[in-house]
């Protein structure tokens, strides 16, 4: 059983995010710490009157310098404390009763499942972990043992490969790390569509998991049958995959990777090998989109998914300026009455601002602009009501007039 190392006692005023379950601690809300904790330690929370709120791992290095792990003061830290939140999230995934039609969804949200910093996404057989934080990377192995006792699977692979870690002071990583490697192409299923992923090298954890609902939604029949499509970001083909199931007509698919192009293309003849051929166009989308108005094209469906563009605060004045010109452009692109489907992913821009930013490009284009359906994330990707930074995907489909 884990002990407590040290206490760290917050300064007056700062203790109500922490009494109103916000599991983040930040640098400048500490006023001291008692003890001499390592890196990655748990440690308890107090407020100035040195009263408990909860416990955290601890960092000296990030700026969020306790991530809060339980407000129940009797709390033991042995192995039956993290299995116990494993098996609550996997729970609440069977509850949505994915599978069979869908084979790769997201096993722990991080924070909105208590475990900050601990991604797991599940593919088929195998399961990828992605450790963000220190806490989390100190107890990985302990992770992966409690992970295979309960789902079973026939490899781990770990995508730690990503930047946020560096604010936590640790190094980009990835690789196996139990059990035998899953092949470079691995075939799963989303609401019965196929899928090639590579786990080892694709994006996130291997794919785009959180946009499962709003790919069926964008791409209902009604709304594809016979329309020519746009796919911007397009990524290995999500939304491709599923407006060429459902009769869409040409697709323009755009992205700056030749390589995922060359998955999107496999993964929509892996589902309909007898579709005529579509366009996949590498290349800046700002140019392309720019290239496609000077031309004159149109289309009647649009669909704009690009890769976070706020990673801070200081960058949502660029990221807005981004958002604002790519949705200017696709609005000049749309048949009247056609479909535009728009999303950030950036956690910086709240669904407010964005729906002014979206307001905004319509004002400047001259369009009328309805929206029909907001959008987030998945329900494998749940958001924790106290912890609003959880809402990180956005999105509206509208009718542009």
């Amino acid at each position: 059983m884990e002990k407590i190392s040290a206490t760290i006692t917050l300064k007056r005023g700062r203790e109500k995010p922490i009494r109103h379950f916000h599991p983040w601690v930040f640098s400048g809300a500490i006023s001291a710490v008692s003890g001499v904790p390592q890196p990655g330690d748990l440690v308890a929370v107090e407020d100035s009157k040195q009263q408990f709120l909860a416990y955290a791992y601890y960092n000296p290095h990030s700026q969020i310098q306790g991530r809060i792990i339980s407000w129940n003061a009797d709390a033991r830290f042995d192995e039956a404390f993290w299995q116990q939140k494993l098996e609550r999230a996997v729970a609440s995934r069977r509850l949505l009763n994915l599978e069979p039609a869908t084979t790769a969804y997201r096993l722990i949200n991080a924070e909105s499942d208590g475990l900050p910093g601990l991604i797991v996404d599940k593919y088929g057989d195998y399961l990828v972990i992605q450790c963000l934080t220190l806490g989390i990377d100190r107890r990985k192995e302990m992770f992966i043992k409690l992970l295979v006792e309960l789902e079973k699977p026939l490899g781990i692979v770990e995508r730690s490969d990503v930047s946020v870690r560096r604010k936590e002071n640790l190094k980009e990583t990835s690789g196996m790390c139990w059990g035998e490697a899953p092949p470079a192409e691995l075939i799963v299923l989303e609401n019965g569509h196929q899928f090639a992923v590579n786990l080892m090298e694709g994006h996130k954890t291997g794919a785009y998991l959180d946009q499962r609902v709003n790919r069926a939604l964008v791409c209902r029949p009604e709304a594809v049958a016979g329309k020519e499509v746009l796919n911007v970001f397009a990524y290995t083909g999500g939304f491709a995959v599923y407006a060429a199931a459902h009769g869409a007509g040409l697709i323009t698919n755009i992205d700056s990777s030749a390589e995922a192009l060359m998955l999107a293309e496999k993964n929509v003849i892996l589902n309909n090998p007898d579709r005529p051929e579509d366009e996949y166009i590498q290349g800046d989308a700002f140019q392309v989109l720019r290239h496609y108005r000077d031309t004159g094209r149109q289309f009647d469906l649009v669909i704009l998914d690009p890769p976070k563009f706020a990673h801070s605060q200081r960058d949502v004045s660029r990221a807005s300026r981004g958002y604002k010109d790519l949705n200017w452009l696709a609005l000049r692109l749309l048949k009247p009455g056609g479909l535009l489907a728009t999303f950030s992913c950036s956690g910086r821009i709240s669904a407010d601002l964005f729906q002014k930013i979206l307001f905004s490009a319509a004002v400047d284009a001259g369009r009328d602009v309805q929206i029909i359906e907001p959008m987030s994330q998945a329900a494998d990707h749940p958001i924790l009501l106290t912890f609003p930074e959880s809402a990180y995907l956005k999105g509206m489909l509208c009718r542009v007039w």
